[in-house]
C-alpha cells in the first residue's frame, strides 16, 4: 500500500481509489472473488469474446462473414488498447490485493473492457444481446479483481465502443446499431 493512500484525494484520482476499493471489497465473499476469477481468466487477450464470434460464425452461416469482422473488430480493440497501455504506463492499483495475476504491469486502459464492449456493439448488431450484459459483468470483475482504476475500464469500454462504431459499415447490411 502506498503511503498516499491513506489521504482523502480530490477529484477523479480519489474517486478512482475509492470505488476500486469499495468494489474490490466485495470479493470479500467467495462467489464474487470466484466469479471475477472466472470472468478474468476468460477475457484474457479477448478470448471468451473470440470465441463467441468464431461461434456466431460457424453457426450463422447467412451472416458468417459479418461475425467474423465484428470478431476482428473485437481483437483489433484489444490490441488497440494494448498498444494505448504500451504509451500512457498507468500502473496498476497498489492499494488494493489483486485476486487475479495479469498479464502486464500496466491498467490504463483496460483490455478487458475494450474487447468486451467491442463484442457487445458487434455482437449485438447481430442479435446476440446477451453479450452486453456479461461485457458489463466483465468491466465490473475488473475493479472487483482489484486489477484496475475504474477511469481504467471507462476508457477500454469507450476505446471498444468506438472500435466497433468506427467499424459498423464494415460489418455488413446495417452496420452496427449502437
Amino acid at each position: 500500500m502506498d503511503h498516499l493512500d491513506a489521504i482523502d484525494r480530490p477529484g477523479l484520482r480519489g474517486a478512482d481509489h475509492r470505488i476500486l476499493t469499495a468494489l474490490h471489497a466485495r470479493a470479500r465473499d467467495p462467489r464474487v472473488a470466484t466469479a471475477a476469477r472466472a470472468l478474468s481468466w476468460t477475457g484474457e487477450h479477448g478470448a471468451l469474446w473470440l470465441a463467441a464470434g468464431l461461434t456466431g460464425a460457424a453457426v450463422d452461416g447467412g451472416r458468417r462473414g459479418a461475425w467474423l469482422r465484428g470478431t476482428a473488430l473485437t481483437a483489433g480493440a484489444h490490441l488497440v488498447s494494448m498498444a494505448v497501455k504500451r504509451i500512457v504506463r498507468r500502473p496498476r492499483p497498489a492499494h488494493v490485493e489483486p485476486l487475479v495475476r495479469t498479464a502486464g504491469r500496466h491498467s490504463f486502459p483496460s483490455s478487458h473492457a475494450a474487447s468486451a464492449t467491442a463484442a457487445a456493439v458487434a455482437f449485438g448488431a447481430l442479435g446476440a444481446p446477451a453479450i452486453a450484459p456479461l461485457a458489463a459483468a466483465m468491466c465490473v470483475s475488473r475493479l472487483v479483481a482489484g486489477v484496475h482504476y475504474p477511469s481504467d475500464v471507462a476508457a477500454g469500454a469507450a476505446l471498444g465502443a468506438l472500435t466497433a462504431r468506427l467499424g459498423s459499415r464494415w460489418m455488413g447490411p446495417g452496420g452496427v446499431r449502437a
